[in-house]
């Protein structure tokens, strides 16, 4: 997983103005902007607003509709339980149950070492591999808790470095 930029309003508006022409701007530079520094910071509500020549409250109520979008910054890494119907009858809950407990966060919070951002997501395209998780950006299907806790306890490993 790269490093996600520092924010500044010159880069959000650079996001802007790159897709601001675009037909259904709005969801394009919200993604752009997650994709960028890592989540869509309050600040840069009211800049998207102004060059869409839309309402603060419309801007924020996408933002707010879609999970996927967040608004604080996540942890190094972001694990994601899929809650769709089909993972849901394969164990989902008992496993959405475990994470919370076992990392103390719940969905859309970070550890407390701000290693690991905790997130729902209603379907990774992996139904008959349920319960399946989504680790960055990689898809583990027949998820247990054990194997849960090896995935999670394998991104807190730091590896050795190499002389």
């Amino acid at each position: 997983m790269s490093a996600p930029a520092e924010w500044t309003p010159q880069l959000i508006q650079d996001e802007i103005d790159a897709l601001k022409d675009k037909p259904g701007a709005l969801l394009p530079i919200l993604h752009a902007i997650q994709d960028r520094v890592g989540f869509i910071p309050d600040a840069a509500v009211p800049i998207i607003a102004e060059s869409l020549n839309l309402t603060r409250a419309e801007v924020h109520g996408v933002i707010s509709f879609y999970h996927h979008f967040r608004t604080s910054r996540p942890g190094s890494h972001v694990v994601r339980i899929c809650r769709a119907e089909a993972c849901q009858a394969m164990g989902a809950r008992a496993l959405e149950a475990h994470a919370k407990a076992s990392l103390e966060v719940d969905y859309h919070q970070t550890t407390r070492d701000q290693e690991i951002t905790l997130e729902a997501v209603y379907c990774l395209g992996n139904c008959a591999c349920g319960p399946s998780i989504c680790v960055d950006d990689r898809v583990h299907g027949r998820v247990t808790t054990e194997t849960f806790d090896r995935l999670v306890d394998d991104l807190r490993t730091v590896p050795l470095e190499v002389k």
